[in-house]
């Protein structure tokens, strides 16, 4: 009997967490959407598809483990956009003792020949329009998509964008406040939207071109947040020779640090996968390549103790819906592990969530460099031992 067949007579959605990714009361591995997409895909699933099925945009598993552990499947080809949520599958499947997927990038492989599609919908129209043009092109001609999502974050215009790329697009009836689009028959090449991923575009302003995925925070734009860290970064000592970008999203702060520092070396972190395509495409097109290098990581996890003289950070605070201050004071204890004895972090953060006592307690002395009503800019000095957040 396989490991999937153990669990066809079990609720696999109710035991799975979200670790490692942050955990709370109010954060949550499996929400009203993920069992509305495959109590919808059923039948699909249930009709032989076997090696043909694809899950996007899963959170923590539910979708392609609720899809294995229901069907009996082998073969599904998964892609999340964050690697906090590969984690997440990975341990979750382990724990339960599951298997029969594969975990790929975005990229023709992942929908080749594909017969059905279970997606979670990206908040991100860019994200969406690039997931199903990729679907449309490569997938079987009589692939099913079945994308969901909670009714407050879904849009009409989720409708009009599918229907670019497929010929029938059907919204089903909401459940507990989630919603499911049914998408299918792909249309023409000839009447589908050119791929246009990467964009690029021009800052004259800056002197710099940003290059992004569908998928990337503030796409081809430049965010306020970043552009208040960047009107001081003529400030940050010349002398330093090694900064991280923490959380890069397309690189646009790595690649202008680079630019005003010929002797710096960045290392520029995401844990988002459209992030980290986006920033090395904008080190590329700046002709930056060797004096910036982008990771895909949590974190700095891959950035030694004690090794970079600046780190430069523009943190989330929301986890998926969720307004959460957790994933910013986690990279906070991250900046003062990996910062040199009287290195600094340099962070512009949302005025209102007062992060000042948490800088001064996890990293060190900490000085504001501008405030107004929305951001503040703050840089923090690299104390003695870290202490525990």
């Amino acid at each position: 009997m396989s490991a999937a067949a153990g669990h066809e007579n079990t609720d696999v959605l109710a035991d799975l967490r979200r670790y490692p990714d942050l955990e709370a009361s109010n954060l949550h591995a499996v929400d009203a959407s993920d069992r509305l997409i495959l109590g919808e895909a059923a039948p699909a699933l249930a009709e032989g598809t076997r090696e043909g099925v694809v899950v996007i945009g899963d959170h923590h598993g539910a979708l392609t483990l609720g899809a294995i552990a229901r069907h009996g499947l082998s073969g599904v080809r998964t892609h999340q956009d964050r690697l906090l949520g590969e984690l997440a599958l990975q341990a979750n499947a382990e724990r339960l003792g599951l298997g029969g997927f594969a975990q790929l990038g975005l990229t023709p492989e992942l929908v080749n020949g594909a017969r059905v599609v279970l997606l979670q919908l990206p908040r991100s129209l860019d994200a969406l329009d690039e997931i199903a043009g990729l679907i449309a092109e490569h997938a079987d001609p009589d692939v099913v998509v079945v994308a969901g999502g909670r009714v407050k974050h879904m849009t009409t215009a989720m409708n009009d964008i599918l229907g670019r790329h497929f010929s029938t697009v059907q919204a089903h009836l909401a459940r507990q406040k989630s919603r499911v689009l049914v998408a299918t028959t792909p249309r023409p090449k000839d009447e589908r939207p050119a791929n246009r991923w990467p964009e690029y575009r021009e800052h004259p302003d800056l002197g710099i071109t940003v290059c992004a995925h569908g998928g990337a925070f503030a796409g081809t734009g430049i965010d306020i947040g970043t552009r208040a860290l960047l009107q001081h970064l003529d400030t940050i000592p010349t002398e330093v020779t090694s900064a991280v970008d923490l959380g890069c999203g397309t690189g646009v702060l790595a690649a202008l640090l680079a630019r005003a520092n010929e002797k710096v070396t960045v290392t520029a972190t995401d844990e988002s996968a459209a992030a980290v395509a986006s920033a090395k495409a904008t080190v590329a097109a700046n002709g930056l390549e060797g004096r910036v290098v982008v990771v895909r990581a949590n974190g700095a996890e891959t950035v030694p103790d004690a090794s970079a003289d600046v780190v430069l950070l523009n943190p989330p605070f929301h986890v998926g819906a969720a307004v959460h201050d957790g994933v910013a004071r986690a990279l906070f204890a991250e900046a003062a592990r990996i910062l040199t004895p009287g290195g600094e972090l340099w962070v512009v953060w949302n005025s209102h969530l007062r992060y000042r006592p948490a800088l001064e307690r996890v990293v060190g002395p900490t000085r504001q460099v501008s405030r107004d009503p929305k951001f503040t800019v703050t840089v923090s000095t690299r104390a003695g031992q870290v202490p525990p957040i």
